[in-house]
């Protein structure tokens, strides 16, 4: 079919689609009401936790990587939540819990292992400048930036013929694979996303990060966030992080570069940091 030929799409064309398809898990919704609810204790958010067995072994061995640095052994849910904080263990059950939702994608469309090693590099990253700058509740990072480009999942699976076009005109035209998106489609994956995030109701610091993040200067709200997340898709780029559609190293915000605050020097050591951290977090999300 020739593009001038093509439907119009819109963002919720694809999410209305979307949402018969994929998800969360209810039990999320309600470890949300939960966690918002002013008398429920420590030990119900861990009883709603422990439901799930492989959940519960992912995040307690997430509160003893080095991703914490927690020198005592975290053997108990109750535990983590103290350590950890309840907001914080909220997100990382949601980063847990995403990797299981997205089933059927076919491998030479899309290579899910390389897709989550680029995703989970992404949020170690996001989160280690977010810990430079001292920032609070640094999960939020981590799953924004490891949830970055779940758009593209979602486009995969509802215009899969389209999106393997996208990745050969990349190709052979050079372009960067957003942009073709944008022509093709009306929208990238970016902003379906963030769309995404918002009707699974996930909280506005984490899907407006999504959606803006290659484009962060557009970002009315969380600037700050958006800004970390962009900085790190193009590390894990130019790194060869895992690998999503994207073929070529997006060029870097110059204001999100400066909003960071931060050297080239200082750059290097935070990433010598988060580096033993990619491939065991990735290892521990992995898990089935």
């Amino acid at each position: 079919m020739a593009f001038a030929d093509a439907p119009t799409y819109t963002v919720q064309w694809l999410i209305d689609r979307t949402s018969t398809v994929y998800s969360l898990p209810l039990f999320y919704d309600r470890l949300n009401e939960a966690i918002n609810h002013p008398r429920t204790s420590i030990d119900d958010i861990g009883k709603i936790i422990t439901e799930d067995q492989g959940l519960t072994a992912r995040l307690l061995r997430l509160a003893n990587s080095p991703m914490f640095g927690y020198f005592g052994k975290v053997d108990s849910i109750s535990k983590a939540v103290t350590i950890i904080g309840t907001q914080q263990l909220r997100d990382l059950a949601l980063a847990a819990s995403v990797m299981g939702i997205f089933k059927g994608i076919p491998e030479e469309l899309m290579s899910m292992a390389t897709f989550w090693r680029h995703s989970i590099a992404c949020g170690i990253i996001a989160r280690a400048l977010a810990t430079w700058r001292r920032e609070a509740n640094v999960e939020r990072f981590f799953v924004a930036g490891m949830l970055h480009d779940i758009g593209q999942l979602i486009m995969a699976t509802v215009l899969g013929d389209l999106v393997r076009e996208m990745i050969e005109e990349t190709r052979a035209e050079e372009l960067l694979y957003f942009d073709v998106e944008l022509k093709r489609v009306g929208f990238d994956h970016a902003e379906a996303g963030g769309a995404l995030l918002k009707d699974w109701k996930i909280p506005a610091n984490i899907a407006d990060p999504v959606a803006f993040h290659h484009r962060p200067s557009r970002a009315e709200q969380f600037p700050l966030e958006t800004s970390l997340i962009h900085i790190a898709d193009i590390i894990c780029q130019a790194f060869e992080l895992g690998q999503s559609c994207e073929r070529f190293v997006p060029p870097l915000d110059g204001a999100a570069w400066d909003r960071l605050g931060m050297t080239p020097h200082q750059l290097g050591a935070v990433l010598k940091q988060a580096e033993p951290q990619i491939e065991e977090t990735f290892a521990i999300l992995s898990e089935t």
